[in-house]
């Protein structure tokens, strides 16, 4: 069972004081000097006790045309999905089609009669290409 460590306040007040004080550059290196497991432990803090304006923060800045990239991006990798679900079924449905013409014409082996109709295509193939060549 995993174990669950609670920290008292006075100590939580501490590690945030500290990286107010510049101890820690971090709310990461404030755990690491601590030993804290938690990867948002510190930060979840620092946050809770009105510091936020000691976490770092990510400021995206992006032009409108990466903006629009991005939107490009997303729904060309929508249509690509749907694409791939359609090939899927498209598959599906021509094997149930197989089995049910094997059935009907009475093949049972239908793995069999895949391979036999692969070779009989091929050789045909090969016989095609020596035609156009000669």
């Amino acid at each position: 069972m995993k174990e669950v460590f609670r920290y008292s306040e006075s100590f939580k007040r501490q590690v945030v004081r500290e990286i107010e004080q510049g101890i820690h550059p971090n709310s990461f290196s404030a755990s690491k000097a601590y030993g804290i497991r938690g990867p948002g432990t510190v930060s979840r803090w620092v946050e809770a006790y009105g510091k936020t304006h000691l976490l770092k923060r990510v400021i995206r800045v992006e032009t409108t045309e990466e903006r629009n990239e991005v939107k490009m991006l997303r729904k060309r990798v929508r249509d690509l999905e749907a694409a791939l679900g359609d090939a899927h079924l498209d598959l599906r449905l021509e094997s149930a089609f197989l089995e049910i013409a094997c059935e009907s014409a009475g093949i049972g082996d239908v793995d069999a009669f895949k391979k036999k109709a692969e070779v009989e295509l091929s050789k045909g193939r090969l016989e095609s290409r020596g035609r156009k060549e000669g």
